[in-house]
């Protein structure tokens, strides 16, 4: 089956995007961001209007990420760098189920936006990008090479738990102790994205995060390359 540049299959019509869009996941600082705005292979969109002008309507910002999503749909460029994310909301749910906490938290927080971002995504509102780009502290990115044997189990983390699960090449991973350090690790990063199968359903991705631990972090990262370069 033929596939566009990204890596998609393509069913039916034809769909042809100019550029490899990329939404970045994390949380970059100012810093960051004005670093990658300045490379020239590289278009950043933030979502407009920012989440707090936003927040009375659209309270995990759904609408802002698949705004900001479509308008880097139809941007020409090598890369375009999202800085917006329609998945943030359940990815800080899924965390939060596994968080160390004096009163654990059951999975109705996540069941919760998981059907707000599967209605918003079955109302055509967004698609996944081509990548997720996970801007992580170095003990994070650590955690997604393969374990040694006695090493402990790392932390939640959706992107690089499920979400990677489900396409290994579709997610990678750059780590920083500066701000120059993790601009320069991302956009390294971005020239060694990796083709691969398309995205399943989100329903498929939503499944699997719900039988996903954080163990399996490990357990799925071992036998793959490190995804640092």
């Amino acid at each position: 089956m033929p596939a566009d540049r990204g890596g998609r299959a393509i069913i039916g019509a034809v769909r042809r995007n100019p550029s490899t869009v990329v939404v970045l996941a994390g949380q970059p600082g100012e810093q960051v961001l004005a670093a990658l705005d300045r490379s020239l292979n590289v278009v950043l969109v933030r979502p407009w209007p920012p989440p707090s002008a936003t927040a009375a309507r659209d309270v995990n910002g759904i609408e802002a990420a698949a705004v900001a999503l479509r308008r880097a749909a139809g941007i020409s460029a090598a890369y375009v760098l999202v800085a917006a994310d329609p998945l943030s909301a359940v990815a800080s749910a899924w965390q939060a189920m596994w968080a160390v906490t004096a009163e654990p938290r059951g999975s109705d927080e996540f069941e919760l936006r998981a059907a707000e971002a599967l209605a918003a995504w079955r109302g055509r509102q967004f698609e996944l990008p081509d990548y997720y780009l996970v801007l992580a502290d170095e003990s994070v990115a650590d955690a997604a090479q393969p374990a040694l044997p006695g090493a402990a189990e790392p932390g939640a983390d959706f992107y690089l738990g499920p979400l990677r699960a489900v396409r290994p090449h579709r997610v990678a991973v750059a780590a920083g102790a500066s701000a120059a350090a993790q601009a320069d690790a991302l956009l390294t990063e971005l020239g060694s994205l990796r083709h691969g199968p398309w995205w399943p359903s989100l329903d498929e991705v939503l499944r699997t995060a719900r039988g996903f631990y954080p163990g399996m972090l490990a357990e799925s990262a071992a036998g793959q390359a490190s995804l640092l370069h």
